[in-house]
């Protein structure tokens, strides 16, 4: 980690005045969110790991539930697999939970539950990298290291008014930390990048350091952004009804497989077999729009899988769109309207 006293020319300035405004500002406007609340490093580590690619609206909810089920890093480290990934279904990218799984597992047997303090022992730890040591580091325990993500990158680009490497965007960070503050800081850069210097349409007039900036609005785009591609896929909803009532046979991802190893998933319906779908619905994942066909099938004969009730579902490690298709289909929390207010970040 690069120390915050790194000099970086363009900064040596306004260091000063961008701490101090940037933070009167952070002290009146952050948001309440629930990790920041405490300085407990077991829910900020959760809570940083969550918001990897994840909007904050997404993770509020799925931070709560996951901290319900595993409120320490004990807990974690004893739960199975398949209940970590039950814990983190829906917010996708299952890797994540994997290696936090891992980490906690370290945390809890060789470190006998110590958590790192410094950002060189938290990148020790899987799934733990650059930006994500450092935010745990500065913001539970004090250490002064600055963070780089998208949103800090953004700020100190156009504060800048030009486009630097990664490794000088780090320098720049490190030059602008508050060294007595470095939690409020960095959380502050991020929140200003998120609420205010948004990728497009900043809000410039109300910025805290717009005085401070170079640019005051969006930078120019120096590379076409990739452009989403768009495919079909089609499921089956097998369902049945007996004593313990309405059940929907899943099937299981290989362990092997490249995407969501081990969740379980509708099976997928034969195109030319399929009829016409009960329902369609829309699933993002990064590049790529999937649109969603959905079929009411028989089981077939010899298939591999397993039936499960509504209630079972809620603790499997059910891959997203599984998820979002029961909940269309009113099988999982009992009517498609829950889709909004449960997973928000879910296109429907």
């Amino acid at each position: 980690m690069k120390s915050p006293e790194t000099s970086v020319p363009q900064f040596d300035l306004i260091a000063s005045s961008f701490r101090s405004q940037l933070l009167f500002w952070y002290n009146t406007h952050a948001r309440d969110l629930p990790w920041r609340r405490s300085r407990d490093p077991y829910r900020i580590w959760i809570s940083e790991i969550m918001l990897q690619q994840t909007r904050v609206a997404a993770v509020i909810e799925h931070y709560h539930e996951f901290l319900r089920r595993f409120p320490t890093v004990q807990k974690l480290a004893a739960a199975r697999e398949s209940s970590v990934l039950a814990g983190w279904s829906g917010l996708g990218y299952y890797r994540r939970a994997r290696m936090l799984h891992a980490a906690a597992k370290l945390i809890a047997r060789r470190r006998d539950g110590k958590f790192p303090t410094t950002a060189a022992e938290w990148l020790d730890l899987p799934g733990i990298g650059r930006y994500t040591a450092a935010a745990i580091a500065s913001i539970a325990f004090g250490e002064p290291v600055a963070v780089v993500d998208g949103n800090v990158e953004r700020v100190l680009q156009r504060v800048l008014g030009n486009r630097l490497a990664k490794e000088r965007i780090w320098q720049a960070a490190g030059a602008l930390l508050d060294p007595n503050r470095p939690g409020d800081f960095n959380q502050a850069m991020m929140e200003l990048g998120a609420v205010v210097c948004a990728p497009r349409a900043p809000a410039c007039l109300t910025c805290a350091v717009v005085n401070l900036c170079a640019a005051r609005g969006e930078l120019p785009a120096t590379s076409v952004p990739a452009r989403q591609q768009k495919r079909d896929i089609h499921y089956a909803l097998i369902c049945r009804r007996n004593h313990k009532g309405q059940e929907v046979f899943v099937v299981q991802r290989p362990r092997n497989a490249c995407l969501m190893a081990g969740m379980w998933e509708l099976p997928q319906a034969i195109v030319r077999e399929a009829g016409e779908p009960v329902f369609t619905l829309k699933h993002s994942i990064t590049t790529t729009d999937y649109s969603v066909m959905v079929y009411r099938k028989g089981l077939p004969a010899g298939a591999d899988g397993k039936w499960i009730t509504g209630s079972q579902a809620r603790r499997m490690a059910l891959t997203g769109l599984a998820r979002k298709i029961l909940i269309h289909a009113s099988i999982l929390w009992g009517s498609p309207e829950d889709d909004a207010a449960r997973f928000p970040h879910l296109i429907v």
